[in-house]
Order: C-alpha cells, then structure tokens, then sequence
C-alpha cells in the first residue's frame, strides 16, 4: 500500500481556511452570538465574542456558559482544521476571572494531541489583549468523513 507525503504548510493552511469558510457558513449558533473567526490553521483557531448586555448574569458578569461557548466553538474549528469530520467526546472547564459586558474575548485554541481517533485541545479564553478569563480543554473524536467532501485530509 503506497502513502501519501505530508501535505505541506502551505498546503494544510489552504485545507484550513477553507474548512474554516465551509463551517462559518453553515455555523448559525456562533454567528447569532456575534462571534467571529479570526484565525485558522491546522489545529488551531481564534475566535472573537463581544460580551453583550443579554450576555450578562445577574451578578452583572459574563454568564459562563456564553464564555464555554466562546471556547467550544474555537475548540470546534481547530480540531476540524483538519477536513476530518470530528466532534467533542468530552471537555472541561475552569473559570478564573469575571468578564463584563463591552468587553471583547478571544478564545485561542491550540491542538496539543492528535492520533488515531482522539485530539487533546487546550483552549485559553482572554478579555482581547489582556487578563485570562478561562482554560478549557477539550477531548475530540474522529468520526469518519470530511467537512468538505473531495478535499484531501491533513492526516
């Protein structure tokens, strides 16, 4: 059985930012969050969330599941940066600072393990340009498939 080389950066950058496009367009929860996708690459993504007033619990801070959410979805597009359909098998995290309406997040995922079916990712959730907010790791798992049918797989 012949293999294939490695694709190279270059290569896998093109397969990311367009796995990337191909998700954003279909993405209507992140994007009803005002959400945006900064930067992709393989195996990892930048996401942006605005904190908004209906964000905010009623100790006036950033409700921790809009700041999970902010995390997932980072979480998400790194580990399909690949063209490899994959979903989450499992994920924590832990809060360490407030964060108040107006605001800007930024959730930066990096991929720290990927064999076989299984990914590590560990996403650092921050107000943009400064203090840390949360960590967040996530388990993924490969289930089969491309995000873009066709296009070759960074494997």
């Amino acid at each position: 059985m012949k293999t294939q080389p490695p694709p190279s950066a270059d290569d896998a950058q093109l397969l990311a930012d367009a796995v990337g496009q191909a998700m954003w367009a279909r993405d209507n929860a992140t994007r009803a969050l005002g959400m945006a996708l900064s930067a992709i690459g393989p195996g990892s993504a930048t996401m942006l969330m605005p904190v908004r007033r209906d964000m905010l619990n009623g100790h006036r801070m950033c409700h921790g599941g809009f700041i999970f959410t902010l995390a997932d979805s980072a979480f998400a597009y790194a580990c399909n940066s690949h063209n490899v359909n994959t979903v989450a098998a499992g994920c924590q995290i832990d809060f360490l600072a407030p964060a108040q309406e107006g605001e800007m997040l930024e959730a930066q995922a990096t991929e720290r393990a990927a064999t076989g079916r299984t990914g590590v990712y560990d996403i650092s959730v921050r107000v943009r340009g400064g203090r840390q907010i949360a960590l967040f790791r996530g388990k993924s798992h490969r289930i089969g498939g491309e995000v873009i049918a066709g296009l070759a797989a960074d494997t």
